[in-house]
């Protein structure tokens, strides 16, 4: 079976819950703490060992080409002034992956920008991750996902459970159990096996409290499926329809797993999940937390006022 060795990150969206801030700033360059969304989200793939990445970019997205290119002159002022630590943060973000970009053109939707990627993943399986969130780097979650499509073939899903009232927010999976059980050998993670998906579905339509977040390991049957699935919810190509397609028919492109995820993640994708994400990675920070928590704790007990 051939490795998953690329990944896909769609980068398109306008970020309009953050305006004005993404008014000339792409959402991925929003920073958390002292390193923009985006890395988090290609770093996680490097740790997977996918260090091969297309970026699906749109409009005003150049900033994201800047940031993983080389900054000569930035890193010669900062190799004048003997500041090493910066210097190797400032190379690490240009040296850590092989990124490529393509633009969207159309916002059609996530299913037509994973399309714009055919001609890269050139039919090999690849992941896609979703640059609204991030999986913290102590409970991994694309090995595990990458190792069922070794044992499986097929595409694979991560789930997280949510409660009933949040599920409208996600898609949602039909799950029946896993031939071989639920175990994997890695933490946090647990499978299943995806029998249909439904796309934001109200409470009373929802098969499962299992909502769909933004990492994928797909077959590259995914390609052809997407090219004849008609536009869903909101007039876009769904991602979550093609699989639903996959699902339903094994002898496509082979069975969807879902990984169940109970790790840590993180949400940036509106104002208040990225506040607390901020909040969240700061207070853990070996030369941040403890001054940080000290204040914030004090902040809380004595200068917060309803």
């Amino acid at each position: 079976m051939v490795e998953v060795r690329k990944a896909v990150i769609p980068s398109a969206g306008l970020g309009t819950r953050f305006l004005p801030a993404t008014k000339a700033t792409p959402k991925e360059m929003l920073p958390v703490i002292d390193k923009p969304t985006i890395q988090y989200v290609v770093e996680e793939a490097v740790t997977a060992g996918l260090t091969d990445i297309l970026m699906v970019t749109g409009r005003n997205k150049r900033p994201l080409e800047d940031h993983f290119d080389r900054a000569a002159e930035l890193e010669e002022a900062l190799a004048a002034k003997g500041d090493t630590n910066r210097l190797d943060q400032v190379r690490a973000s240009s040296e850590m992956a092989n990124v490529h970009y393509v633009r969207q053109g159309d916002p059609k939707g996530l299913g037509h920008a994973v399309l714009k990627a055919e001609s890269y993943v050139n039919g090999e399986p690849f992941a896609v991750l979703l640059g609204d969130d991030f999986i913290d780097d102590r409970d991994p979650l694309l090995p595990a996902m990458i190792d069922v499509r070794k044992r499986y073939g097929g595409s694979v899903v991560a789930l997280i459970e949510v409660p009933e009232e949040h599920i409208h927010m996600y898609g949602c999976a039909a799950v029946k159990p896993a031939s071989d059980g639920p175990d994997l050998a890695h933490e946090h993670t647990s499978l299943i096996q995806i029998t249909d998906l439904v796309e934001k579905p109200t409470a009373e339509q929802a098969p499962s409290n299992l909502a769909v977040i933004g990492r994928y390991v797909l077959d590259p049957a995914v390609m052809d499926v997407l090219r004849d699935t008609a536009p869903g919810r909101g007039g876009e190509i769904q991602l979550t329809d093609a699989l639903r397609t996959l699902a339903g028919d094994p002898d496509i492109g082979g069975p969807v797993h879902g990984v169940v995820f109970t790790g840590r993640r993180y949400d940036t994708g509106n104002p208040i999940d990225y506040l607390k994400t901020v909040v969240q990675l700061a207070v853990d920070r070996p030369d941040l937390g403890r001054e940080f928590r000290e204040w914030l704790s004090a902040y809380v007990r004595e200068g917060f006022q309803d």
